[in-house]
């Protein structure tokens, strides 16, 4: 295959190369391949229209990321090229899956200010500057429209705005002067909360609903699922993910437990059902994540599946995929409704992955599982304080779409340096599985990792045949624990507050979570107060930290010891460092704390485990069988020397077209956004994008053209270049 690579040219530079042709790679075009359909059912509202629109964060309601259009297709998807570019002019990436209505495109910029651009040329109609410049993921904004009224919610740190769609001001009459803040109606001091919208709110009728993230150690904020007027922004309802007594699922808890805790929040999105009035939220863990003495017990209405009344927010019935979770198993996507084939019936579906590698299939309207569900053993915590679940839920069908259990003969074969360093790394750890008990002795493997398995990016399903398409990570990650520290020195505090993510050494596990190791030399104090306090990247806020400890902190980041001690045996941890002091938080203190996010990789910065490293799959949902399995993604130095598609890390998802495309960017090395067959899992065209497009696309028409777009931001990979660049794919003329 003949790739005409885009990397020499700026990507800043709108008249250079990258408008050009040129710029793409083309494929000859292969057989015609046809998917089998059956007649459209289910939710009219729900399924995706043949207007060319892509008005709701995952191209509809039902979170189904699937278009009607056709006017691309097998035969001649190789001709595809550029049609526009919009450049943000900034850095730091971006995850967005921008929304289409009327032929506008609405999105973000890496720094969360919405824009809108001509969605036929890319030319910028307006932006929204709040004057504050958001961090952290941002997925997009959410569009409502009564009438000649039209309005955009863009998500900015804590606040949500209500724009006018076809100005980009703020809508002063709702909410405070155009806002609504976050952090508020949560029953906990405002001042306290850490609350961000990752992914957007969904809309029903005049109700706007969201869930938001929050953080994930001790001080969390609750859960909270919230619904506001659109107009007003006045509080509508709200369910508490984290139940109060004598409320459902109340009982799954210690008393009292909930009132000290957070967590248990919706920040992957949600599915909705329109015409039966159901939103479908999935929830993350509990915070504390990793060890969960405090919290006895099933922890509802933690990682599960919620279907709430939209009207109301009362529940209807609950999922729980994940009993008491002490791995960060968080639901990481919106789940996708469809209509599935039982012999003769067809029967309302709703169907979840997970982060550990499953598909959940579950009816509709009561949350019954269409495939057998089994309530397995998994061994119990010999950590002290800690009692986890008996069993946990295990799908018969679909088969796992990431690998569940890491062994000898799985690893690295790359080089045999790198095997004979994997095998001397691996028999330092517990790899028993899925469900396995951290330990205070040593690094237990978690596989698929922390990351997944299923993320944000979503799985996309044609509505016709029932089939679904999910990307995977399929990597390995380890963790463990350690007694919590006792004292207020800053190194206590540090490993309180940070090393669950950055590790007690401080190298963290980049680049997704960037190394500490002499950043007190590289940014000046006033930076590191500020990104303590208000969070950066994936990193929440810490309101909950006063200024003496966020000196303290920033004081220990300046002058780090030499030598940072590692965990000991049986958890023991070396002399701290001395002060200077760090009063303690006011948010009770766990008794253990993780150790940090590891991912196994060789010497090189490889994955450590064989390949495939990352995958794309295709689902029957009507059987539980896989159609297709492939890799996704490469190393271009690999590839230079003639290794097979190894597949990567992948951080975006997948869409698919009537016409029999699957489109997808997501991988962290290669920068390629490619189409695949959506019959046979073959590579149909790819092209090489200014930075990895680590984003779902979205595909739309506007004057009988259609278009595909996705952002490019990058910044995934280990020293990448980050930046934030619209490209939008068609037909030529």
């Amino acid at each position: 295959m003949h790739v005409t690579d885009y990397t020499s040219v700026d990507p800043f530079d709108t008249d250079s190369a990258l408008t050009s042709p040129g710029w793409l790679c083309r494929t000859h075009a292969l057989a015609l391949a046809t998917l089998c359909a059956c007649a459209l059912s289910g939710c009219a509202k729900a399924d995706a229209p043949a207007t060319g629109a892509w008005a709701v964060y995952g191209g509809n309601a039902a979170q189904q990321r699937y278009s009607a259009l056709t006017q691309i297709d097998r035969t001649n998807v190789t001709r595809l090229a550029i049609a526009w570019t919009y450049d943000t002019g900034e850095t730091g990436g971006f995850q967005v899956s921008p929304i289409v209505v009327d032929g506008v495109l609405y999105a973000n910029t890496p720094s969360h200010k919405a824009i809108a651009l001509d969605a036929a040329t890319g030319v910028l109609k307006w932006k929204f500057d709040p004057g504050v410049d958001g961090r952290g993921p941002n997925r997009g904004v959410t569009y409502w429209r009564s009438g000649n009224e039209a309005r955009v919610f863009a998500a900015v740190e804590q606040s949500l705005y209500a724009l006018d769609a076809a100005t980009g001001i703020p809508i002063r009459s709702f909410g405070t002067n155009g806002a609504i803040d976050l952090r508020r109606d949560l029953g906990r001091d405002p001042a306290m909360q850490s609350v961000r919208l990752t992914s957007p709110g969904i809309v029903y009728r005049d109700l706007i609903i969201v869930g938001g993230r929050v953080g994930e150690g001790d001080g969390a904020s609750p859960g909270d699922v919230r619904a506001y007027d659109v107009r007003s922004g006045q509080l509508k309802w709200t369910f508490r993910t984290l139940p109060r007594a004598g409320e459902p699922g109340a009982d799954s808890w210690p008393a009292g437990a909930v009132d000290a805790l957070g967590g248990a929040n919706n920040w992957a999105g949600m599915a909705l059902d329109e015409a039966r009035g159901i939103v479908y939220v999935p929830t993350g863990s509990v915070a504390p994540d990793f060890y969960g003495g405090a919290r006895a017990g099933d922890n509802l209405f933690a990682n599960s599946l919620v279907a709430l009344e939209a009207a109301t927010g009362q529940r209807l019935w609950h999922y729980q995929v994940v009993h008491h979770d002490i791995w960060d198993r968080d639901l990481p996507s919106p789940p996708t409704l469809l209509t599935v084939t039982r012999g003769s019936a067809r029967i309302d579906a709703v169907a979840q992955t997970t982060k550990h590698g499953f598909v959940f299939v579950l009816n509709r309207e009561t949350g019954e599982p269409l495939f057998p569900v089994v309530e397995t053993p998994f061994p119990p915590s010999a950590v002290p304080g800690e009692v986890t679940a008996k069993t946990q839920p295990v799908p018969s069908k679909p088969a796992p779409f990431a690998r569940q259990r890491l062994t000898a003969d799985m690893l690295t074969t790359r080089t045999p340096e790198a095997r004979a360093w994997a095998q001397a790394e691996f028999a330092k750890f517990r790899s028993e599985g899925q469900f396995v008990p951290f330990a205070l002795d040593r690094d237990t493997v978690v596989f698929p990792g922390f990351d997944g398995g299923a993320e944000w990016g979503g799985s996309a399903v044609d509505p016709r045949s029932g089939v679904l398409f999910v990307n995977a990570n399929d990597i390995a990650w380890t963790g463990g624990l350690a007694p919590a520290p006792t004292g207020e020195s800053a190194r206590a505090l540090y490993l309180t507050k940070c090393a669950a993510c950055h590790g007690d050494g401080l190298a963290g596990a980049p680049p997704q979570i960037p190394s500490l190791v002499g950043i007190g030399q590289k940014r000046p104090a006033d930076q590191l107060t500020q990104v303590i306090r208000a969070g950066a990247g994936r990193m929440p806020a810490n309101p909950d930290l006063t200024g003496e400890q966020v000196a303290a902190l920033v004081a220990f980041l300046q002058a780090p010891p030499p030598a940072v001690p590692a965990v000991a045996p049986g958890g023991a941890h070396g002399g701290e460092t001395a002060p200077p002091a760090a009063p303690p938080s006011s948010a009770p203190a766990s008794r253990y704390r993780f150790t940090g996010y590891r991912k196994f990789l060789d010497p090189d910065g490889y994955p450590a485990v064989a390949p495939p490293w990352g995958t794309l799959n295709a689902i029957d949902l009507n059987t539980g069988e896989y159609r297709w399995s492939v890799p996704l993604g490469e190393y271009p130095e690999l590839a230079a020397r003639g290794v097979p598609t190894t597949g990567t890390e992948n951080y975006g998802g997948p869409i698919v077209t009537a016409s029999g495309l699957v489109f997808i960017g997501a991988t962290n090395y290669d920068k390629k956004f490619r189409a695949f067959d959506a019959a046979t899992g073959k590579v149909l065209w790819e092209a090489v994008l200014p930075f990895s497009g680590n984003a779902t696309p979205a595909t739309y028409a506007v004057g009988g053209r259609q278009f595909v777009v996705i952002p490019a931001g990058g910044g995934k990979a280990r020293g990448a270049a980050s930046g934030g660049v619209y490209v939008a794919f068609a037909l030529p003329k």
